[in-house]
């Protein structure tokens, strides 16, 4: 049996309608900055205002910030952060998608410590610098995709060196993450599908590393695994079921806790260097664009684990690891993105080169992860096989 631990020091709160019942947590302060997207969302829907209420009965003040872009940038990070220490917040709370909620992070670490989140970022032009501390962070998702609820992680870009870079402490944990997924009853069906394999592939790269995973992480994955091949789906096609979005909540949920108790892979870099250069690409459509050929230059590298995350989402008996790459086009078939096409964002194969580039240099680390390491030629193969 391997060594192994748990550390998930997040308060987890998860049901349909819990984000009413904000008031009646232990909050961490007295004043909180409330990062939001740039959308208009989280006030058309009310969420803004219901958070803002709760919080009040609280007897917590509240400032907003609502500049976030799809794909967060660091000169946001610093105009949050700069509010949050001008208005004198003492948490801060990030309340929408995965990119809030990472800008959450990264402002409550900049609040913290000073100097600029690429002190601290570690790869690409980042100084690696510890970090010691942050400010306490609320995380309340409306989507269901990145996990961030419950892991240190977040992923910012820096434009001026076309970096986007995760980052992640054990500081960052949330110290409260309400999971509604009432949140989630408004996502139209082409971003359900993103965000949905965004998690996906969190459980799938957590459960194939080969460095990191353990025994916990693997019960996460392949639950997730299941949920996701199995109910998302149903989301995809139908948003308001609510049965359906709470199954994939929590199946993101999970993948969260992965990312927390193993980690991503490869395929994760590969991603990054495409929408460091390209913002407007969504992170998830990024990563179902490249996933069956990442995943196919391993599937004699990790077959027993191909074969039983095959299993888990069939419910039938594995014979050949690429049972899981045929269940994959199956799920993107029926989620309807099975036809990603690089080139609708402005990607052309003269970029492949300086992905393959900016994905060693920026996220090298995670091709050590990957069931055996992918030469430059493989990555830029990878790429190539996945243009359309």
């Amino acid at each position: 049996m391997q060594k192994f631990g748990l550390y998930i020091p997040t308060r987890l709160v998860f049901g349909a309608g819990e984000l009413k019942n904000l008031s009646q947590q232990p909050l961490p302060g007295k004043k909180a900055l409330i990062v939001i997207s740039s959308g208009t969302s989280m006030k058309k829907y009310g969420y803004l205002d219901l958070v803002q209420k709760q919080l009040a009965q609280a007897g917590v003040e509240s400032e907003v910030f609502d500049k976030i872009l799809p794909n967060p940038i660091k000169s946001h990070v610093e105009e949050g952060a700069q509010l949050c220490r001008d208005s004198k917040c003492d948490f801060v709370v990030g309340l929408g998608g995965g990119s809030s909620i990472d800008t959450a992070k990264a402002i409550a670490v900049v609040v913290a410590m000073g100097g600029d989140l690429w002190d601290y970022v570690q790869g690409g032009h980042g100084k690696g610098k510890p970090v010691t501390r942050a400010l306490p962070i609320v995380a309340i998702p409306t989507t269901a995709g990145t996990g961030t609820e419950v892991d240190p992680w977040g992923v910012i870009t820096n434009t001026e060196v076309n970096e986007k870079i995760g980052f992640g402490f054990e500081h960052t944990f949330p110290t409260l993450s309400i999971v509604d997924p009432e949140l989630m009853l408004t996502l139209p069906p082409k971003l359900t599908a993103y965000q949905g394999f965004d998690a996906f592939f969190h459980a799938a790269e957590g459960y194939i590393n080969r460095t990191q995973h353990t025994p916990i992480s693997d019960l996460y994955a392949l639950e997730a695994v299941r949920l996701l091949y199995k109910y998302l789906p149903v989301a995809v096609a139908d948003g308001r079921d609510l049965r359906a979005r709470s199954k994939v909540a929590w199946a993101s949920t999970l993948a969260g806790m992965v990312e927390a108790t193993s980690s991503c892979t490869g395929e994760h870099s590969l991603e990054h260097a495409m929408s460091a250069f390209y913002p407007k690409l969504p992170h998830g459509a990024g990563l179902i664009a490249i996933s069956k050929a990442y995943y196919k230059a391993f599937k004699n590298d990790a077959m027993k684990r191909y074969m039983k995350m095959a299993e888990k989402m069939t419910m039938q008996k594995s014979a050949r690891p690429s049972d899981f790459l045929d269940a994959l086009d199956i799920m993107q078939r029926e989620c309807g993105v099975d036809n990603v096409k690089l080139s609708d964002w402005g990607i052309t194969p003269a970029d492949f080169d300086r992905f393959a580039t900016n994905a060693t240099e920026t996220m090298g680390g995670l091709f050590d992860f990957d069931p055996r390491f992918l030469t430059r030629e493989e990555i830029i193969d990878i790429y190539q096989q996945s243009y359309k």
